[in-house]
């Protein structure tokens, strides 16, 4: 069997819904980041989950690559079809299939994303808190376990789905998981799903947990003189339980980039961004012991805010770190890793981090959700330029050591994709021989997203 002959058999059943224009092809190609673009052979918009069934019974059938795509914003190359085949674009399953307004629950589809559903929430006040940044897809983002900016809070996807129908390799649709908050019954295999970067299954619905908007919200912005100031600042709030809702770290660089791709006009020191939500009592309260702490790292030039509409300027401005960071970099490809460590080690990780890229001569910006101990790099490649290519590599390669080593993970977020592959023995050990059986059974043709998380006897090197 070969992947022409999927197109075949896939032809006959979908028509001009198989589609394989040059254009369409480059667009499922592309990615946000450094990786080769590697359009796929075909690009398939399923409806509907019987849809996607079909799809999936005929790929297996012919033992070819199958990949799921939200809306590509992935970091690590987890929407790219590596090994060619054919790419389920979920953008016409984009819709709010149910709210439960006292259960605190949706259910959605796996393209609607994160931005559409809140909007879709407006007027029931609730929302749906996991915001990594990027307006991802529901379906990626509990794909790749995405987290974000609010996780200290509210959590990460992996705290925030209660249930999938997901199509199995074969074809199968099961459902798992319930609409209840908590289960003992049977393997665990919602939790399986997440963070499996489509490798295992392809989801077609989700069941997430909503949260109430709070009645009160404050933000702010501080400065520090060193990025120990900064973390240490964010080490002692945790450590004190000051329930922030979001506490942001941006390096000296990174406010470079700010500066130059939103115009602001930070002083290019270390600063954190930070939210408090609850009642307005509560929040004045937050605000008032978090400043106490910063204070004690001589943090400076405190602006607080109430006003959403200064709220919101704030963080769309955090939010478009990633072209911040490319725009220091003019001209060259975009790598953006992360790594995440206990938060007692954070500041020896920042700190080493911002050493490696000055030892290499590089231009990274630091930028993290450093309430739980992740942060990004973000640093220009110059993909003709082998030397340069080296130092990249070298500077991730490093930064993943060091979160090995000082007790963490090579990816807090983005996952592993392509990327981070030559990682997961170091990280796991005995237990990678385990997941790539988990694999096999699910998936023995390795027809879902080849490549990925963890390489195969199957895969093509």
């Amino acid at each position: 069997m070969t992947i022409q002959s999927a197109l075949k058999a896939l032809e006959r059943l979908l028509g001009d819904r198989l589609v394989t224009s040059d254009a369409v092809l480059a667009q499922h190609g592309e990615n946000e980041t450094y990786f080769t673009n590697t359009p796929p052979d075909a690009v398939i918009f399923p409806e509907n989950t019987e849809d996607v069934s079909q799809i999936v019974k005929l790929c297996n059938m012919h033992a070819c690559p199958i990949v799921a795509y939200g809306a590509g914003t992935s970091l690590e190359a987890q929407h790219l079809a590596v090994q060619g085949g054919v790419v389920l674009d979920f953008s016409n399953m984009n819709s709010v299939l149910e709210v439960r307004d006292e259960d605190l629950t949706a259910v959605v589809q796996p393209g609607l994303t994160r931005e559409d559903l809140n909007t879709y929430l407006r007027d029931t006040g609730l929302f749906f808190s996991v915001d990594p940044g990027a307006n991802a897809s529901m379906g990626g983002m509990a794909a790749t376990r995405a987290s974000g900016t609010t996780a200290v809070r509210y959590g990460t996807m992996s705290d925030n789905v209660l249930a999938f129908e997901v199509v199995m390799a074969d074809g199968t649709i099961i459902r798992t998981g319930t609409g209840a908050r908590k289960t003992a019954s049977g393997y665990d295999l919602t939790h399986l799903l997440i963070g499996s970067e489509g490798t295992l299954g392809i989801i077609t619905e989700l069941t997430v947990k909503l949260h109430g908007i709070p009645e009160a919200v404050s933000a702010a912005t501080c400065r520090f003189d060193s990025v120990e100031d900064a973390v240490n600042t964010v080490i002692l709030t945790i450590q004190s339980g000051i329930p922030m809702a979001r506490i942001e770290l941006l390096d000296d660089v990174m406010v470079r980039g700010f500066n130059t791709y939103s115009k602001s006009d930070l002083p290019e020191k270390p600063h954190l961004f930070v939210e408090f939500h609850g009642s307005p009592t509560a929040v004045a309260e937050q605000a008032e012991n978090f400043g106490d702490i910063a204070g004690e790292f001589s943090a400076e030039d405190f602006a607080w805010t109430t006003k959403l509409e200064e709220r919101t300027a704030l963080w769309a401005m955090r939010h478009k770190a990633h072209y911040a960071s490319w725009s220091l970099n003019p001209g060259k490809k975009f790598l953006a890793t992360d790594v995440c460590v206990p938060i007692s080690r954070l500041a020896e990780a920042v700190v080493k981090a911002k050493e490696d890229s000055v030892r290499l001569g590089l231009t990274s910006t630091i930028v993290g959700h450093v309430g739980d101990g992740n942060f990004h790099c973000g640093v220009g490649v110059d993909t003709d330029n082998p030397d340069e290519i080296a130092r990249v590599e070298e500077f991730t390669d490093n930064l993943c050591k060091l979160a090995l080593r000082l007790g963490g993970t090579v990816t807090g977020e983005h996952g592993i994709g392509v990327g981070k592959i030559k990682f997961m023995d170091a990280e796991h050990g005995a237990a990678v021989p385990f997941m790539r059986a988990v694999k096999a059974a699910l998936d023995p043709n390795n027809i879902l997203n080849p490549g990925k998380v963890i390489p195969t006897a199957t895969d093509k090197r």
